[in-house]
């Protein structure tokens, strides 16, 4: 446990963008995604929030998230989205999950493991209409759910597939090809007998753009958690609804003072002696650093919150410690809380903000906030 810094999730901010989802897919099944612990937000703690507000599923994307879950006692379906090795094909019996598939091997593996347990697994069939990562290619969907099927003791519950170019622009023409295919191979299934009871390809810019592609479930990700996907995804919403769907961020990241000094003009602070002042500085010392998650490009540019006013960074980001210039905020002390990520009085760093700063982007500015740093819901 770390004492030195925290995050702070608000369950309002949670509960609020699940029921703006539940509004737009009504009663169909809402799974938002909790990899990679919540996307920085904790995964038990924010998942136990999502199922109390109304979400139906939820999304992982390892065989570890999910026994993690099961063993905080959340029932619910789980549902996985990255690959499960054979060696751990058994805790997908044991846990109640389903998978995604795509290969033989595993159907193979997995049928084994169905006949020496006596229960029959859900999988779900993802297939490749344009991102080309995981998936059965259109040509061989037919053929691989019949081998599914003829095992005789797995379920093919799901079938689905993930966009490529949804959020990263405004032009939605590919999007729109994926929507056919995935509406192609649908139909060529339904052709040979073969009916999916749900078929899902809607994340987070899919579910808030296109009614369409909500199917029978949509896999909610970074919006669930207040964030929108991107800028295009925002402006695309503007143009084409605009009809008052409203996220809020959860995610406030602080730390708290660690010493306050006052450094000379015309020295130098940090390693590389990047910085150095031009008068008589008032610096204070804060205890978090890049194992934190606190990016090094931001070295020299950004800024937290203290006391309601920016305080910017000074020199090299630290491992464990950054310092900032706190000569215009009279008041600051040492513990006085400080800001990362969020708001403080007037002010506010969005995840977004800071992603330009690390250049990069908000889900990874969130998800990269080490998981030993506490997640409290307020």
């Amino acid at each position: 446990m770390n004492e030195l810094t925290w995050v702070e999730i608000s369950k309002d901010a949670l509960s609020n963008n699940v029921r703006q989802f539940r509004k737009l897919i009504g009663e169909k099944i809402l799974c938002p995604c909790v990899k990679s612990n919540a996307y920085g937000h904790g995964l038990v703690e924010t998942s136990r929030v999502f199922i109390e507000a109304g979400a139906n599923w939820l999304a992982v994307n390892a065989i570890y998230e999910a026994k993690i879950l099961r063993n905080a006692g959340i029932t619910s379906p789980i549902y996985i989205l990255g690959y499960v090795p054979f060696s751990s094909l058994e805790d997908v019996l044991n846990f109640d999950v389903r998978i995604v598939v795509y290969n033989k091997e595993t159907i193979d593996s997995l049928s084994e493991l169905a006949n020496k347990f006596n229960k029959k697994p859900k999988v779900h069939i993802k297939i490749e209409t344009g991102n080309n990562r995981q998936g059965v290619l259109e040509k061989d969907i037919v053929e691989f759910a019949k081998y599914v099927i003829d095992k005789g003791n797995i379920e093919i519950e799901g079938l689905s597939t993930h966009f490529a170019n949804i959020e990263d622009t405004t032009d939605h023409s590919y999007a729109y090809k994926q929507i056919e295919r995935f509406k192609n191979v649908i139909s060529e299934l339904e052709k040979v007998g073969i009916n999916i009871p749900i078929k899902h390809c809607a994340n987070s810019a899919a579910t808030i753009l296109f009614p369409e592609t909500h199917f029978d479930m949509a896999r909610t990700g970074i919006a669930t958690y207040g964030m929108w996907p991107s800028t295009e995804t925002y402006v695309s919403y503007l143009k084409q609804r605009n009809d008052g769907f409203n996220l809020i961020p959860a995610f406030t990241w602080k730390t708290k003072i660690g010493q306050i000094k006052i450094v000379p003009k015309d020295e130098y602070i940090g390693y590389g002696l990047t910085f150095k002042t031009t008068r008589d500085t008032k610096l204070a010392i804060l205890p978090v650093g890049y194992y934190d998650g606190y990016d090094r490009g931001i070295s020299n540019g950004g800024y937290v919150l203290i006391n309601g006013k920016r305080a910017h960074i000074c020199g090299r980001v630290c491992m464990n410690i950054i310092m900032v210039d706190v000569t215009d905020i009279s008041d600051a002390k040492i513990e006085d809380e400080v800001v990362l990520i969020g708001s403080q009085g007037e002010e506010s760093i969005s995840a977004e903000q800071f992603g330009k700063w690390a250049n990069t982007i908000n889900y990874e500015v969130t998800t990269r906030v080490n998981e030993r740093i506490p997640r409290i819901i307020v």
